[in-house]
């Protein structure tokens, strides 16, 4: 299948339209991305003189960071980079490609906050701003107008099922989108001084098997939560966001339930797509460690134990000394999050069918389907 950028464009026109009403702004939105996106090219020729030698190396041993939004990828990336294992790509990183861009842009960083993409994000999540580590996905949008984040915000709105448009065995966009990471990546441990990069993806979720080929020394974090937690804190975070742009919850039932449909089926499909190639051989499981949500909250000193010989880190003694005391506070820990399925239109049993291989496969639980 093959979706051009027009015309993903004139789709998520349309949709924006018919959708939330709103004619005008998108296409001062497009403009600015258009206009980010020609600054970031001019820049990123100008990276060439300044950095040839380190843009001309390649990205060795990356360790990546997988799993479905509200899974605890947060937590272990920003953990990781804080002990310097690794450095991760920062929001305004993710924006302004550029090596020489971010050194530019870095200072007036708190200005920028009041008209950054973060300001919609609530708080109750994780914090965020353009000082912070996020995931890479966005990165995908700004430079194609493509991806997760394309179709999770967007495209979930539109009549017709646009999902296959994301499906890797149906359009596979691995060889431009892998090159354009190795390529943002290289900048990111420019500006981070540093020389491993740790990558935050949910969307990797379906496409594992390709990423490894790519980048055949990396090492792979998987994170799995139970679906009853995960989705409903997914589909929380999104609407989340769209409640602070576009007054969400105040949109009629069967309006919110159309997108809330589709945006369900697609948190599902990011975990079925790995547990599918994971049984079936595709990805190679020497370099996956797959990681429980309970056990990083009950066991954080135990499993790091585990990590960190996988990645192939060895912990300094002031390293070893805070994943003792993170584990102490992990313990104590107590989530105020508690979701109402039914907000969502969906309840326990339907999450529990849809997925079942799951919790057999990565939390060792039989389903009762029964409730």
């Amino acid at each position: 299948m093959k979706v051009g950028s027009l015309k993903r464009i004139t789709k998520a026109y349309l949709t924006i339209g018919q959708a939330f009403g709103k004619w005008i702004i998108p296409i001062f939105i497009g403009l600015y991305l258009l206009s980010l996106r020609l600054i970031n090219f001019t820049f990123m020729k100008i990276d060439w003189i300044f950095f040839p030698f380190k843009l001309n190396k390649r990205i060795k041993k990356p360790i990546l960071i997988v799993g479905n939004p509200r899974s605890g990828t947060t937590f272990i990336h920003r953990y990781l980079a804080k002990n310097k294992v690794g450095n991760g790509s920062k929001l305004y990183q993710i924006i302004f490609t550029s090596a020489v861009l971010q050194k530019i842009i870095k200072p007036i960083l708190p200005f920028l906050e009041k008209v950054s993409p973060a300001r919609f994000h609530s708080d109750e999540i994780h914090k965020t701003s353009l000082d912070s580590l996020e995931t890479d996905d966005p990165s995908l949008l700004f430079r194609f107008f493509d991806g997760f984040f394309l179709y999770a915000f967007i495209l979930t709105w539109a009549k017709e099922d646009l999902l296959d448009w994301f499906q890797p065995k149906v359009r596979d966009n691995s060889k431009r989108d892998f090159n354009w990471l190795q390529t943002m990546w290289k900048r990111t441990l420019i500006t981070s001084k540093s020389d491993r990069i740790i990558g935050k993806l949910f969307s990797i979720s379906v496409n594992v098997p390709a990423f490894l080929n790519k980048f055949p020394d990396a090492k792979l974090l998987y994170m799995v939560r139970d679906p009853l937690n995960v989705i409903p804190s997914g589909l929380s975070l999104v609407t989340g966001v769209l409640d602070s742009m576009f007054g969400f919850w105040s949109f009629p039932v069967e309006k919110r339930q159309h997108f809330i449909d589709r945006l369900y089926r697609a948190l599902v499909e990011l975990q079925l797509r790995f547990h599918d190639d994971w049984i079936n051989g595709r990805i190679d499981k020497s370099k996956v460690a797959i990681i429980q949500f309970d056990r990083m909250m009950t066991d954080f000193d135990g499993l790091m134990d585990e990590v960190l010989p996988f990645i192939g880190h060895e912990p300094s003694n002031e390293f070893k000394n805070n994943i003792q005391e993170t584990a102490k506070k992990q313990r104590a820990y107590k989530s105020g999050h508690k979701y109402d399925l039914s907000k969502f239109g969906i309840t326990e049993k339907q999450i529990k069918e849809d997925c079942k291989v799951i919790y057999e496969e990565f939390l060792n639980q039989k389903v009762n389907i029964n409730v």
